[in-house]
């Protein structure tokens, strides 16, 4: 392989195929090495860590790891009425991600409650538009032209159907 000086991010570069991670911008590595693996592997086994019950009412959200200032802590959104079983479940869920890392990987759980209301538009009833296409349908009549009136006969029906 030939190395080429590289004038953007890296000091060098290699031609040919290189692995992913040799890709991603420094700031991009930065990130993924601090908190993304632990986060990614929770979003991935997060059914086996909380359980069936609880997987239908919660997801964790972010996750910040530990520095001088904090402990590392695991931002879960819970569907509002479910707040007490997973206080409940804290201990639980933190003795599972941990052991399922190996090693203590959170130390503290916060929970943020959110309206899980599904919006459904129900179609009314189109009275209105049958309303207008009545009113319309006297001034069709009043057209002369026999070609016109077929086809805005044919356009109102079409506006029907919808």
């Amino acid at each position: 392989m030939q190395f080429k000086d590289n004038t953007k991010q890296r000091n060098k570069t290699i031609q040919g195929l290189r692995s992913f991670k040799d890709t991603l911008p420094k700031n991009v590595k930065k990130i993924i090495n601090k908190k993304g693996h632990i986060y990614s592997e929770t979003l991935n086994n997060w059914k086996y860590i909380v359980g069936e019950n609880l997987f239908k009412v919660c997801y964790p959200k972010t996750f910040k790891n530990s520095n001088k200032f904090g402990v590392s802590t695991l931002l879960i959104m819970v569907k509002r009425g479910h707040e007490v079983d997973m206080e409940y479940s804290k201990k639980d869920i933190m003795d599972k991600m941990n052991s399922f890392f190996g090693y203590s990987v959170v130390e503290k759980l916060k929970f943020i409650s959110f309206d899980d209301e599904q919006k459904i538009f129900i179609k009314t009833n189109t009275s209105r538009q049958n309303d207008a296409i009545n009113k319309y349908q006297d001034q069709i009549n009043n057209v002369k032209n026999e070609k016109i009136k077929k086809s805005l006969i044919e356009l109102t029906k079409v506006f029907k159907k919808k």
